[in-house]
């Protein structure tokens, strides 16, 4: 039975100014996959995510989520990141709210939520995130990984189909990248779709379905983690591999 695809993305093209960033990207996610995005920095990765959450606008393609087209001028853009959940580099939470408030908020304001059922979810997912005993303080007392964890479960809160992590552990101290890459394995066993930039190659290769290698804008090539770490096919794969292995 082949599965349902979540999301793709066709010849999609985006520039900033002259720089042109992604150039006739095609991709495909399947339901439950995990496709992870390597390359270099600048190689268009984060706004291939961006793009995909309708943070960016493309400037030419075209993207679809589960078979359906998607454009700013058809659909609600703010609907659709509902849908599309996305972890950042920088955890961006509210300050001045707990641990809890911040996961509550948008259940709360977009979902309208009624109030105890948002806090009950909430905490289950701050237990889900291993932070069960954090409900009630502040993010500035938390440990980076801590913080992300806490951004992944907010993200989780407002029950989206696919998941996109732009390099959610490269703003944290290495002995902390452990918790989060976890979380992340944990949803992933959970049966999540998610797209994850990072440059964690053991992650890549443990919880990978699908690897993409994106060079200038381009997807070089892309196949299981297997495929692509032990036998990749361009010289510019190799390239990119031996450096960094």
């Amino acid at each position: 039975m082949s599965k349902k695809e979540m999301v793709r993305v066709e010849q999609l093209n985006k520039s900033f100014g002259k720089l042109h960033v992604l150039k006739d990207v095609d991709l495909t996610v399947d339901e439950s996959n995990v496709v992870v995005l390597i390359g270099a920095s600048g190689s268009g990765k984060s706004t291939l995510l961006r793009c995909i959450n309708f943070l960016e606008m493309k400037d030419d393609g075209k993207i679809f989520l589960e078979g359906e087209q998607v454009d700013k001028d058809t659909h609600n853009l703010n609907e659709i990141r509902q849908r599309v959940g996305m972890v950042f580099q920088h955890f961006n939470l509210f300050p001045h709210k707990t641990v809890l408030e911040n996961v509550i908020e948008a259940p709360l304001m977009v979902k309208k939520m009624p109030k105890n059922q948002a806090i009950e979810e909430g905490k289950a997912l701050l237990d889900k995130v291993g932070l069960g005993d954090k409900y009630d303080v502040y993010p500035s007392t938390l440990s980076g990984g801590q913080k992300q964890r806490v951004a992944i479960a907010r993200s989780l809160a407002m029950k989206p189909e696919v998941m996109l992590f732009d390099e959610p552990t490269s703003a944290l101290d290495p002995e902390l990248v452990g918790e989060v890459l976890a979380t992340m394995k944990e949803l992933a066993d959970e049966g999540m779709t998610m797209v994850v930039v990072t440059h964690e190659m053991g992650f890549a290769r443990e919880v990978g379905d699908w690897v993409v290698y994106m060079h200038d804008g381009r997807i070089v090539e892309y196949g299981n983690p297997d495929e692509l770490f032990e036998r990749p096919k361009e010289q510019r794969t190799k390239e990119f591999l031996s450096s960094i292995l």
